[in-house]
């Protein structure tokens, strides 16, 4: 029963996964192109910096959304978690809508979207450790005489040292590999590895050289992951954390000012370039107007200007696409679940395979599969589900995180009870299981469509002319020259940003209703 569970996962990460990467790294293994060094130098300074910055700006906020309560704090907290989900192209476009000419395309935009993106990774990831810290450590320190600088830099800063380095891995990580951010906030001069290998394989042909820039990606990153989980062992030390204080709220005077500030820094960063985004979907050159929502769809804007894409269309293909990754990425990976929870030295085994996709860039997944299956009898790269399966297989390690914890925690004497009443494994199955996992399937069929709808870097490789969708669209109008054009692109991101949290709300909603288990 737990080997049949395992078969679909299994074969479609051979197939999908393990098979294009080995052709990648078969082809990969040549001479690096002219002018590699360079490109990778800034690829990993920019990361480096945009990690950096990322880090500084997100202590503040981690730090007073963890110890103080406040109005407003869950609204902000959702704000930053709404930001984080967005696809790379719509903060990008946000970011392109909030800055001026002068430096709407330099490395400065380029930053500031790696900030406002990952900030909620720093204020989850160390916030959460924060706020269960003991507090009667610091206030020892502090009786003792320490100052409060002595106090961040001897007892706080230690403590948290694992969860900062945890947070500027994952960000570090995703400035490294970030392509929808460069492709859309960058000039035509600026090239990472991750745009490199787009470039080399789909507008020069060069797929070898392409195959050789993925290859150096992939050693780039599985060093820097080696080395910081071997930070992270290194700094980390056994602490009692307490359960969650009751956040207090904030003192009347110096520290109530502080609070008030640092939330309204903080929401300005995150909350500015959406206004911004929606603001120049509205801005023609004679002033605001709806000129540019109610041309949607039109094969013209005005006349002689041609849109180049359908955004109407190019909307549907997207809802068409996500619908189906979100049912593939939801069954194998509910099976994924069911096979690992089940079956212990095997499931370890499954379990790391399948969470190997978010260790590999997108753009490196969609350049294995175009050129695995480029030819007879596996010549799939026109067909219309290869996008939809490059998408779930960045999603199924979602699904399975989500899925597996409540595996996990289900009680095995519940089943024992029902086989003790007669209950077959199959009816056990049915009336225990199955009702713990009509809520963790939700909420990743939500996370699996808002991927889907938002995923950009594979399908760049996989979408042909005709069946853009809406990050492609996106990418296109913004690129083009003219007011009216970049506008058609404004209104796609602004479409695609509601109705990316739309979908991740309703379904996260939808999950609350729970079906009540019938008696045996």
């Amino acid at each position: 029963m737990v080997a049949a569970l395992a078969v679909a996962p299994v074969v479609f990460l051979l197939l999908f996964y393990v098979w294009p990467v080995a052709t990648l790294l078969s082809r990969g293994l040549a001479a690096p192109p002219s002018g590699t060094g360079e490109i990778a130098w800034f690829t990993l300074w920019q990361a480096a910096v945009s990690t950096v910055l990322t880090i500084a700006a997100g202590l503040v906020p981690a730090y007073v959304m963890a110890r103080y309560r406040f109005p407003g704090r869950r609204l902000l907290f959702g704000l930053l978690t709404a930001v984080f989900v967005l696809p790379t192209v719509v903060m990008g476009a946000a970011i392109l809508a909030l800055f001026p000419a002068s430096i709407e395309r330099s490395i400065w935009a380029i930053l500031a979207a790696h900030v406002a993106f990952n900030l909620a990774v720093v204020v989850r990831t160390v916030g959460g450790v924060w706020e269960h810290l003991p507090a009667d450590l610091e206030a020892a320190a502090a009786t003792l005489g320490a100052t409060p600088p002595q106090v961040a830099r001897e007892i706080t800063l230690p403590l948290l040292r694992p969860a900062i380095l945890a947070a500027a891995s994952i960000v570090f990580v995703f400035t490294f590999t970030s392509f929808g951010v460069i492709r859309i906030v960058g000039d035509a001069g600026t090239s990472t590895l991750e745009v490199e290998i787009w470039r080399r394989a789909t507008q020069l042909g060069d797929v070898d050289a392409a195959a050789t820039l993925a290859l150096a990606q992939l050693v780039i990153i599985a060093v820097f992951v080696g080395w910081s989980a071997w930070q992270q062992r290194r700094h980390s030390r056994a602490l009692a954390l307490r359960p969650l204080a009751r956040r207090r709220p904030p003192r009347p005077g110096a520290e109530r000012r502080f609070v008030a500030v640092t939330a309204t820094l903080t929401t300005v960063v995150v909350a500015a370039p959406l206004v911004a985004l929606v603001a120049r979907s509205l801005r023609t050159p004679s002033g605001y107007s709806l000129a540019a929502w109610r041309h949607l769809g039109r094969a013209e804007v005005r006349p002689g200007i041609s849109v180049g894409v359908d955004p109407l269309e190019a909307l549907l293909i997207s809802l068409r696409t996500a619908a189906v990754a979100t049912f593939v990425a939801v069954v194998i990976g509910g099976v994924a679940a069911l096979a690992i929870a089940a079956w212990r030295r095997g499931g370890r085994v499954l379990d790391t395979g399948l969470m190997l996709p978010i260790a590999t860039s997108a753009v490196t997944i969609g350049f294995g599969i175009l050129i695995t299956f480029d030819q007879e009898p596996f010549d799939w790269r026109g067909s219309w589900w290869i996008v939809p399966v490059g998408q779930a297989l960045v999603a199924v390690p979602f699904v399975v995180r989500a899925t597996l914890p409540v595996l996990r925690g289900i009680d095995p004497r519940l089943h024992e009870a029902a086989a003790t009443l007669g209950a077959s494994p199959e009816r056990a199955w049915r009336e225990i299981t199955v009702p713990h996992l009509r809520r963790p399937l939700v909420v990743a069929a939500g996370l699996a469509a808002a991927i889907s709808l938002g995923e950009f870097g594979a399908t760049s490789f996989l979408s042909r002319s005709g069946s853009e969708t809406m990050p492609i669209a996106i990418e296109r109008l913004l690129g083009r020259t003219g007011s009216a054009l970049q506008a058609q692109g404004y209104v796609l991101a602004t479409i695609l940003a509601v109705a990316t949290v739309a979908v991740v709300v309703a379904l996260d909603v939808g999950g609350e209703v729970r079906r009540t288990p019938r008696s045996s």
